[in-house]
């Protein structure tokens, strides 16, 4: 199930918002509260209360708890942008543009699941392909890859005229 919150006309620009909900995507909501809590930008304040308050609302209106639940989606789209002129020379004015942005943060738990089978999954394939890479680098090296329960190799006739030199 999926559960929305939204912060509407947050007086930030778009652009600076993003920068902070790429670093919370996919994670699971309490690790993206300790991330947003040791941000120092704006914008990490006004993503931890959107994200609180989708929190709440998975809570509370969806009866869902709170360790199965991923950030889904962290979108920043743009809002209305207030327009303002500054005095300058000459009575001449140069315009000022005060951003804002709607925050939507989407919560699911149908995720956590996938993602703990995907993260098995990865760690089952570094565990084959170190398992690889290491008989690969003894190769490599000249050292003959050891095989449990195989037999020695036999000499090869080369291998015999060089010994009986």
């Amino acid at each position: 199930m999926e559960v929305t919150s939204t912060y509407r006309f947050a007086r930030i620009s778009a652009f600076k918002a993003r920068e902070v909900t790429r670093e919370i995507q996919g994670r699971s909501a309490a690790d993206a509260l300790d991330v947003l809590t040791f941000s120092p930008k704006k914008a990490a304040i006004l993503v931890k209360k959107t994200l609180k308050s989708a929190i709440a609302n998975a809570e509370n209106n969806a009866d869902l708890r709170v360790d199965n639940l991923l950030v889904k989606e962290a979108v920043v789209g743009e809002g209305p942008t207030f327009k303002r002129f500054r005095a300058r020379a000459r009575g001449g004015a140069s315009p000022i543009r005060k951003r804002t942005s709607h925050i939507r943060i989407v919560l699911s738990d149908e995720l956590a699941a996938q993602v703990k089978e995907a993260l098995a999954k990865r760690a089952e394939r570094s565990g084959q392909r170190r398992g690889r890479s290491q008989a690969a680098t003894t190769q490599a090296e000249g050292a003959p890859a050891a095989v449990a329960g195989a037999a020695p190799a036999e000499p090869t006739p080369n291998s015999a005229a060089e010994e009986a030199k």
